[in-house]
């Protein structure tokens, strides 16, 4: 049975689940150049929002251990802090790719497969961690602590996954950025 808090939450986590996935695919075809803006390329963005992303990654683990050690307050700042950095993360990268053209990843050999599978996990699982994160943490807000726990065993490896994955894919395609 949903709480009062999880009911009024689950329509926005199932729109915001669709909407930023749609929302970023999107910017893979459509820049504001396209729709007649005249928009400045933002190179500086990436290592912005990759160090943000290693960021998000130590706030998760420091959260885990906050929480299995009865520091609870410290958990849930954590936790909003690690939020906070994935949606300023978003906001960056959506304007980054709005207004620059995509950069091709230039390695070859078994180089270019490795960061192919990586570029490949850490794009599905950003997309199945967008649901998981708001369910997680609106059981949180309902008090539903027991089924916040069982979720949160499967949403921390996946987010702290995607978090590191987002900063390797960085490293890796760094060298290829013209600027």
């Amino acid at each position: 049975m949903n709480t009062p808090i999880e009911k009024k939450y689950s329509k926005w986590i199932i729109v915001l689940s669709i909407f930023i996935p749609v929302a970023v695919a999107l910017l893979f075809v459509i820049k504001l150049k396209d729709l007649g803006i005249d928009a400045k390329p933002l190179p500086l963005l990436p290592p912005i929002y990759a160090t943000i992303n290693g960021l998000t990654a130590i706030l998760l683990v420091i959260a885990v251990w906050a929480i299995k050690n009865g520091k609870i307050q410290l958990h849930q700042n954590l936790m909003k802090s690690a939020i906070g950095c994935s949606l300023l993360f978003l906001v960056m990268y959506i304007a980054y790719h709005m207004t620059t053209p995509s950069t091709k990843f230039g390695g070859e050999g078994a180089i270019k497969y490795a960061y192919f599978f990586i570029l490949l996990t850490h794009i599905l699982l950003s997309i199945a961690i967008i649901p998981l994160v708001l369910v997680t943490y609106v059981r949180a807000l309902a008090q539903r602590f027991d089924k916040h726990k069982k979720i949160a065993k499967i949403t921390f490896p996946l987010w702290l996954y995607v978090a590191v994955t987002g900063v390797v894919v960085y490293l890796m395609i760094s060298p290829y950025y013209i600027y």
